[in-house]
């Protein structure tokens, strides 16, 4: 099972795209080297992720500074926590319940690094606050497959819509059809719709 795991193994897998779909050749010039973003695995990535749900990226690093001052960014701490020491971090009560239900499961990180992307999906979205595009793009990015795609992510659809000059923005089902044609690099071709999105974001002055 391959993965990406450095910065030449990103390039290699963009050559390979460029090979497979010509059309993403140009974006792959303008945008390289596209970013790697690289996390490490196991139960505080995901924890996270989950605190990123639905609050701003300043708040998010607010609220997960505060559970690692307090000791508070792994499984066996937050069972041991009590709600208040949780409340105090600034979680609300959903989020608790989430990091709760993830410490309680507090899954095999070991034998998820070697399982199938489908199998880390089915695995993970099992848990409560744990949704298909948190599940794929931990193992994208925390795991490393170079064959996983996140079709729900609107930056991905809207990326997709603005370099293959399509009509509309498509669905989750649409994109996961056009995604099928940039196996096995899903994983690179994500990584350059949200670089070539961000681009066209920092241009919409001039467009």
């Amino acid at each position: 099972m391959r993965r990406i795991e450095t910065a030449d193994d990103l390039a290699r897998g963009a050559a390979e795209l460029a090979r497979i779909d010509p059309r993403l050749a140009p974006a792959l010039a303008l945008c390289a080297p596209l970013p790697l973003r690289r996390k490490p695995d196991g139960f505080a990535t995901l924890l996270e992720a989950i605190v990123g749900q639905q609050v701003s990226t300043a708040s998010a690093a607010a609220i997960c500074g505060r559970l690692r001052a307090a000791g508070l960014d792994a499984a066996a701490p937050i069972r041991a926590a009590t709600d208040e020491d949780l409340r105090a971090c600034g979680l609300s009560r959903p989020k608790m319940r989430y990091v709760r239900s993830l410490a309680e499961a507090d899954p095999d990180w070991a034998a998820l690094r070697h399982a199938p992307a489908e199998d880390v999906t089915r695995i993970l979205t099992a848990l409560p606050g744990i949704g298909p595009w948190t599940a794929e793009t931990y193992a994208m990015f925390a795991l490393g497959h170079e064959d996983v795609f996140a079709p729900g992510d609107l930056a991905l659809q809207e990326g997709a819509r603005l370099l293959l000059d399509l009509p509309a923005r498509p669905g989750a089902r649409e994109m996961r059809a056009i995604a099928e044609g940039w196996s096995p690099w899903r994983a690179v071709a994500a990584r350059l719709l949200w670089a070539y999105y961000a681009r066209a974001k920092g241009r919409e002055g001039t467009l």
